[in-house]
C-alpha cells in the first residue's frame, strides 16, 4: 500500500510531547491524522477509547501479538502494553493523510527504523528531571509510586535521545511549537524515496 510520511514524537511522560501533537494536529495545511496506539492499562482522567488509545485486555493485546498485528509494541510496564497496530497505519494511509505518533521511545525507535525514509523522528527533551516530576505532580492523575517509576524510566530514555533525527528542548512551549511546525512541514515537503508494503514488513524484522 502506497501511504504518507510518519511523524513521531516520542519524550518522557510529562516532557509535552502531547501539547506538541495536538497544536500540529490543528495544522490542516500538514494534512496528518493522529495514530491511536493499544494499550493494555486502564483509562487515566478524561481519556477516552477510541480517542486516546484503544483501552483492550492484556488477553486481547497478546492475542494481536500471536498475530503480528502490530507494527511496534513494548511492556512499558508490568503488565502495561502499548502498540501500534498495522490496520492503524493503513486506515491513516487510506485517508490520503500523514501518520503522526504520540508515543514512547522504543516503540519511536521501532517505526523509524522499519521505516527510515518516510519517518521523523523526534524527541522532546524537558528541562530537567526535576521539572520533569513537578510536571507529573501537578497532573494529579497518578500516585506517587507510578510517579516514582515514571521518573525512574525517564532517565533511561532521556539517554535515547541522540538516536532521534531531532531533540527539541521544551523549555519555552511557544518556542518549541514552533520549532515543530518547521521540522515537520520540512519532512513533509521532501519527496518519497520508497514505499512500504505493511504485509512486508516481518521480513524486514528478520534483516
Amino acid at each position: 500500500m502506497k501511504g504518507g510520511k510518519l511523524i513521531v514524537f516520542s519524550a518522557p511522560s510529562g516532557s509535552g510531547k502531547t501539547t506538541i501533537v495536538r497544536h500540529l494536529l490543528k495544522q490542516e495545511k500538514l494534512n496528518l491524522e493522529f495514530s491511536i496506539s493499544c494499550t493494555s492499562r486502564e483509562p487515566r482522567g478524561d481519556e477516552k477509547d477510541g480517542e486516546d488509545y484503544y483501552f483492550i485486555s492484556i488477553d486481547q493485546f497478546k492475542k494481536h501479538m500471536k498475530n503480528d498485528d502490530f507494527v511496534e509494541w513494548e511492556e512499558v510496564y508490568r503488565d502495561n502494553f502499548y502498540g501500534t497496530l498495522k490496520s492503524e497505519i493503513e486506515r491513516i494511509w487510506a485517508m490520503g493523510k500523514n501518520v503522526i505518533f504520540d508515543i514512547d521511545v522504543v516503540g519511536g525507535l521501532r517505526i523509524k527504523k522499519k521505516f527510515p525514509e518516510r519517518t521523523l523522528a523526534v524527541f522532546v527533551r524537558p528541562p530537567s528531571v526535576e521539572e520533569l516530576k513537578i510536571r507529573l505532580k501537578k497532573r494529579k492523575t497518578e500516585s506517587d509510586e507510578k510517579i516514582n517509576m515514571r521518573i525512574a524510566k525517564a532517565s533511561v530514555e532521556m539517554a535515547t535521545a541522540p538516536r532521534f533525527d531531532y531533540i527539541i528542548e521544551n523549555d519555552q512551549l511557544e518556542k518549541a511549537l514552533l520549532e515543530a511546525d518547521q521540522l515537520v512541514a520540512n519532512h513533509l515537503s521532501k519527496p518519497e524515496s520508497h514505499f512500504v508494503n505493511l504485509k512486508d514488513l516481518e521480513h524486514k524484522e528478520e534483516e
